[in-house]
């Protein structure tokens, strides 16, 4: 029966069914924003700022980065040539039937009628620069060389006869166009490499759909992983490469990380505290963090149209901090006796909403980063936080009614720990303990390195990395991530610094810094280029004496000649649009509304980024892109950010405790996370680990999370050994969270856990300091008032 001081300290009836109806509003927004499926990401370039300032960067982007959103490299090997061609058709077929793709070749479908034609019409434009000079510079010698190829038997299979094209202009264009990689079409038509004496089949996919769609990476990787078994049972081999593989493996390393780490941390919480508080009752806490899940998920979904996988992973953290609500009034029965949930909510709520505050300002200001990935993250968890405390002061109270007898031995260790604390500040002096724990870190500080890349956001994927890299020596298709943006006035002018951009690659070609590169100036000359051929064209029948000794006829000649001089000077797109423009095609990003022309030259097989800079300098219009390069140094600019967010966070929490602590109070209460932080970053040093742009985020969390044990510990309701077992409780159920963070597969999130576990143990440990140096009141504690 309840008592008259028990139904006196109840919260009014109408708090619980107003957060009932609220919840039920929000399980039916979930339900609606997850009509069509889960709207989770796992495309990695979203979490990413818009460095781009313009549209034409962003289409050389997109136009960049589709083969690696689409495209799938399969090569198949095996002993038996014969066998090895039925295995690679049966996976061709395979393919195709499964519906994921838009086109699968294994075979080059040239037409040759269309290739013979476009060689003949375009052959001045096809010429390369070195074979222009030399027909204008030396038609003798250019007529001696075209008998030398005439009278080689190791040089035929030309496209366009030898009646159609005696001067051989055709014919040199057709060997000198460059043949990208080592991929080749045998005389069956089918694609192959050959790589140290063995010969693979080359498969090419394109999805319908890329790389980030929310099924189609794993569809296609389970798609995979059977043909490679099927390859292995018969004795064969594949190898597989492309973007939808990467993002199958994050997928499904996020999700099961989300799952694993939520999971464990949420069921070792409660196991915990069954074992703490002795009563299956005590688990309706889990209720907290299932709305504080609901309420991070739906906020983000709402303001970013989808939630990230790597959000879902950071995510999961939130159980432990979740619980910590309850726990602040929960952990109180070993004192408050007898125990009345509304009487120790009533007690601890001023604590509650500092907490809840503070918590919020340290998650919202990675919200001011120009990093999405950020913001995501701080848009679930402060919305996550928020629903948590709605749930643990509205409606856990009244489910959480009936009276609790905790296991005493706790509270024994928490006032032997305090004593032994005493005896320590009696024998050394705070400032001597101060004085170790500075130069403690000033050690770690000084070994600390500061390292960011992008490769650290995705999970680590040994096997495909391997694959990639032998197809890519295999093939020769080593793509990188910079490439070369020219803007010019006319498709001339374009072509013309593409042109002198690739002198200065070919250095390093020769030098092996790169395996090769694509422009379109190795596929079309410029319109005055072929003017100058055309006007040096008679002076090749000027000195066509030995193809007249051949047997040639002057008349055939002069036909040819007359074919040439009226055949009209295609543009670069004429060029592109035919067959033999297929590789260059990408390359060619058009007009602009201003008038100008812009392409790309792409890189092959780059070893060291570095080696490109200074090749645009005096080039106009040319500029190199790298993203990878750029968004490092963004990650360098916003360490400079996140600092000046975690000063001002520091002061608008300062600001806040002063309220209920005075400005000597608040001080004493921040200084705990601010030396936890200092702490984590000083034990990075020490382990050899690098700080990251996740890292420091984490040390930012610590000054919000780690203060709710100092005021846990200010406050002393129940008294100061009650607060510490309480504030070991919020440290042990945050642990379990943050802490399997760290053992993430994903580097950046590893660093984040890392760095927030290590803070947080500081926290715990320095807490006790939060307590005022002067003499305190008699703690509450039978029958505390309310």
């Amino acid at each position: 029966m309840t008592s008259p001081t028990e139904a006196a300290l109840r919260l009014p009836r109408w708090i619980p069914a107003l957060f009932l109806l609220a919840l039920l509003g929000l399980v039916g927004l979930t339900a609606w924003q997850w009509r069509d499926g889960p709207p989770v990401s796992a495309n990695l370039l979203q979490l990413l700022p818009s460095g781009t300032p313009g549209e034409l960067e962003q289409l050389a982007e997109t136009r960049m980065q589709e083969p690696l959103n689409h495209d799938l490299m399969l090569l198949v090997r095996h002993a038996d040539d014969v066998q090895a061609d039925a295995l690679a058709s049966e996976i061709t077929d395979t393919l195709q039937a499964s519906g994921l793709f838009a086109q699968v070749r294994r075979s080059v479908d040239a037409d040759l009628p269309a290739l013979r034609r476009q060689l003949l019409e375009h052959r001045l434009a096809l010429l390369d620069a070195a074979s222009r000079e030399a027909l204008i510079a030396g038609p003798e010698a250019f007529i001696q060389q075209r008998l030398q190829r005439l009278y080689n038997p190791f040089e035929g299979n030309a496209l366009v006869p030898v009646e159609q094209d005696w001067f051989g202009i055709a014919d040199l264009a057709q060997r000198q166009l460059l043949q990208p990689g080592n991929v080749q079409a045998g005389l069956d038509g089918h694609l192959t490499a050959e790589y140290q004496g063995q010969r693979w089949a080359v498969i090419h996919a394109r999805t319908h759909g890329d790389a980030f769609d929310d099924s189609l990476p794993l569809q296609v990787e389970r798609l995979v992983t059977e043909l490679r078994d099927r390859a292995n049972a018969s004795q064969g081999e594949l190898l597989a490469a492309g973007g939808l593989l990467y993002a199958a493996h994050g997928q499904r390393q996020a999700r099961e990380e989300a799952s694993l780490i939520g999971s464990i941390s949420l069921i070792a919480s409660l196991g915990l505290l069954h074992l703490l508080f002795r009563t299956p009752r005590v688990l309706l806490v889990a209720l907290p963090v299932a709305v504080g899940a609901l309420s991070g998920a739906a906020a983000c979904i709402a303001l970013f149209g989808q939630i990230h996988v790597l959000t879902l992973v950071l995510g999961a953290s939130l159980v432990g901090v979740s619980i910590d609500f309850p726990l602040h009034y929960l952990s109180k029965s070993w004192t408050l006796q007898p125990w009345h949930s509304h009487r120790a909510l009533r007690l601890t709520l001023p604590g509650l909403f500092l907490a809840l505050a503070t918590n919020v300002i340290g998650y919202l200001a990675m919200a001011f980063t120009p990093f999405p990935a950020l913001s995501q993250v701080a848009v679930f968890s402060a919305a996550g936080l928020a629903g948590a405390f709605a749930c643990a002061t509205c409606l856990l109270p009244w489910l959480l009614s009936a009276p609790l007898q905790p296991w005493p031995t706790p509270l024994g260790w928490a006032e032997r720990w305090l004593k032994l604390r005493r005896a320590l500040l009696g024998r050394i002096p705070t400032p001597w303990l101060l004085a170790v724990f500075v130069l403690f870190c000033t050690g770690g500080l000084l070994q600390v390195s500061f390292k960011d890349d992008l490769r650290q956001w995705v999970s680590r994927a040994p096997a495909l990395q391997e694959q990639a890299m032998r197809i890519g020596e295999i093939t020769g298709f080593q793509p990188t991530s910079q490439y070369f943006l020219v803007r010019a006035a006319s498709t001339d002018e374009l072509l013309a610094s593409q042109e002198a951009l690739a002198t200065r690659l070919d250095d390093l070609v020769a030098e092996r810094k790169l395996s090769g590169y694509l422009a379109l100036s190795q596929l079309a000359a410029p319109t005055a280029a072929q003017e100058n051929l055309q006007l040096a064209l008679p002076h090749l029948l000027e000195a066509s004496a030995p193809l007249l000794a051949l047997g040639v006829s002057k008349g055939q000649l002069e036909n040819e000649l007359a074919t040439l001089q009226a055949q009209s000077i295609p543009t670069l797109e004429q060029v592109l649009a035919g067959p033999l423009g297929e590789p260059w095609r990408p390359l060619w990003l058009g007009s602009q509304q201003d008038g100008s022309v812009a392409g790309l030259v792409s890189l092959q097989g780059l070893k060291d980024s570095t080696a490109l800079a200074g090749l645009t300098e005096d080039l106009a219009g040319v500029s190199l892109i790298d993203r990878p390069a750029e968004l490092n140094a963004l990650f360098a600019d916003t360490k400079t950010q996140a600092a000046t967010l975690k000063a001002i966070a520091a002061a608008l929490i300062l600001l806040l405790l002063c309220l209920p602590f005075g400005w000597r109070g608040a001080a004493r209460c921040l200084a705990v996370p601010l030396l936890a932080a200092l702490g984590s970053l000083a034990c990075l040093g020490w382990l050899g680990q690098s700080l990251t742009l996740f890292g420091l985020f984490g040390l930012l969390l610590v000054t919000a999370i780690g203060v709710d044990y100092a005021i846990l510990m200010r406050e002393q309701v129940g008294g100061a050994a009650v607060s510490l077992v309480g504030t070991l409780l919020a440290a042990t159920t945050t642990w379990l969270s943050f802490g399997l963070l760290a053992l993430s597969s994903t580097p950046a999130v590893s660093n984040f856990g890392l760095s927030v576990s290590l803070g947080l143990l500081f926290s715990f440990l320095l807490a006790p300091w939060a307590i005022s140096s002067q003499p305190q009141p008699k703690a509450r504690s039978q029958h505390g008032a309310t």
